[in-house]
């Protein structure tokens, strides 16, 4: 990847586990969104992104974080996320 996550903002829409259990929506503002199976919206937040890193801090003060492998694959939380094609 030439320009980190950061610079190109492709971070931005929905990561999705490749069983669709869990889901995140990275909205443009540093909000997201995690739906957990039927449960939408189960957790929401802020999030920042540093160079291919994201730390994310939900609305109850618990923290994580992930990092980019490329614009389509986020490791987050011992799981692998892929993005929603536009």
């Amino acid at each position: 990847m030439d320009n980190t996550m950061e610079e190109t903002g492709k971070y931005i829409g929905v990561w999705v586990t490749e069983d669709g259990y869990i889901r995140h929506e990275l909205l443009p503002g540093n909000r997201y969104d995690e739906a957990r199976g039927d449960r939408t919206s189960a957790y929401r937040g802020k999030y920042n992104v540093v160079g291919n890193y994201i730390d994310y801090m939900d609305d109850t003060g618990f923290s994580a974080d992930g990092e980019f492998v490329d614009e389509r694959t986020l490791h987050h939380g011992g799981y692998i996320f892929h993005k929603v094609e536009d």
